[in-house]
């Protein structure tokens, strides 16, 4: 097992190679769960991810061994602090990542001069495919969590939080292989032997809560938190966990999705689904935290636009912000007028339009109007609909 000793040579060796990020209590997010939240933000490392940690901390000590190039499977960020590090340190890097990978990190990979290489469905078929590469190439295979080196290089956050906050309670760490985890764990219950660990995964992908608390939940296909999109966890990693790790907690997506909408409206700062994992897990589980001081890991901020759009558009249908209505009326001159005046009134925007007369049952003189507002929330809402009955209209809300 990793020691903690191993943990302070790897923050020595990467000192000065990447940012010593902040970690700093949020009182908006602490009022919010019940607990005082404090947050450690690795979105803000060069590559927007703790896995700088682990590869920095590996691929230092390989270049001073003479290795010239290096193999990694990553679903994007421990594919970006690779091929990052392994520019600096002038080592060749091949990437193998899954065809799911969001193209922001695919790109942004091979922007640091790493030959990226997309292979299967799952981060199982590229990791089997990355070792059958490193054989046939003669590259050094740099395992994603489940690596004496890379947990080591990982631990150092622990380092750095309890040096900031000695007096935390809990650790709530999100997982998929595990390497945050098990390093964050050696590291933590050297430091402090009393404090509380909790690892968080999504429900869709609960391969190490299964293997720790002996279950048998089923495996999804996919999860908008893919850089803890793990099948299997590791053989290093679970040994820790299993010891040293006080509980484990599932998630949802839609937890998930609401931690990544909160975070960007409360602390102004951009997480992907696996960096929001913690918080979902104080979302879901207040009553777990209430009254305790506690240390999230804002594990990384490599989220695709277009998935980032959508976790906004449905948050705000979530919060009544957003809201479809289907208004029906007689089909006469100046009907559409009326009922965009009377939604003007009532102070909500309109986004959408559709005026629908052959899709519907009701009678030939009448027309469905389906209207899509901005809002101010729920009670705003139903203000709206309030204006529309009593002007005349038959509307509803629909899902």
């Amino acid at each position: 097992m990793v020691s903690i000793e191993d943990i302070r040579l790897a923050e020595a060796r990467i000192g000065g190679q990447l940012l010593t990020t902040p970690f700093l209590e949020s009182r908006t997010l602490s009022q919010i769960v019940g607990a005082q939240v404090f947050l450690k933000f690795e979105n803000l490392q060069f590559t927007a991810s703790f896995k700088e940690r682990g590869a920095c901390n590996m691929l230092t000590q390989l270049a001073q061994q003479g290795v010239r190039g290096v193999i990694a499977m990553s679903a994007g960020n421990h594919a970006q602090g690779v091929a990052y590090h392994a520019q600096r340190l002038g080592l060749a890097a091949t990437i193998v990542m899954p065809r799911f990978t969001p193209a922001v990190k695919i790109e942004r990979t091979r922007s640091f001069g790493a030959e990226v290489v997309l292979h299967g469905d799952t981060l199982d078929a590229a990791r089997q495919h990355a070792f059958e590469l490193a054989k046939s190439r003669g590259l050094t295979f740099v395992h994603p969590f489940d690596d004496d080196a890379i947990i080591a290089g990982q631990g150092t956050l622990a380092l750095e939080m309890l040096d900031a906050v000695p007096d935390l309670d809990t650790l709530v760490v999100a997982v998929g292989g595990g390497g945050l985890l098990a390093g964050m764990a050696i590291a933590a219950r050297a430091l402090a032997p009393r404090i509380e660990i909790i690892g968080v995964q999504a429900t869709r992908f609960p391969s190490m809560f299964n293997a720790v608390k002996k279950t048998e939940h089923a495996t999804g296909t996919s999860s908008i938190a893919e850089g803890i999109a793990v099948g299997t966890p590791g053989v290093r990693t679970f040994e820790v966990i299993s010891t040293l790790v006080d509980d484990m907690l599932l998630v949802d997506e839609g937890d998930i999705e609401q931690a990544v909408l909160m975070l960007l409206e409360i602390e102004k700062t951009l997480v992907e689904g696996a960096g929001a994992a913690g918080l979902a897990a104080l979302l879901r589980h207040p009553e777990r935290f209430r009254g305790k001081r506690v240390g999230l890991v804002l594990s990384g901020g490599n989220i695709d636009p277009l998935l980032l759009g959508a976790i906004i558009e449905r948050g705000m249908v979530r919060a009544g912000r957003l809201a479809r209505l289907r208004v029906s009326a007689r089909d006469v001159p100046g009907v559409l007028a009326r009922i965009t005046a009377v939604v003007a009134e009532a102070g909500a925007n309109i986004d959408e339009v559709h005026h629908q007369r052959a899709f519907t049952m009701l009678a030939a003189q009448n027309v469905e109007i389906e209207l899509v507002l901005q809002t101010r929330g729920r009670d705003h809402l139903a203000a709206v609909l309030a204006a529309l009955r009593e002007a005349g209209f038959q509307t509803d809300p629909q899902p």
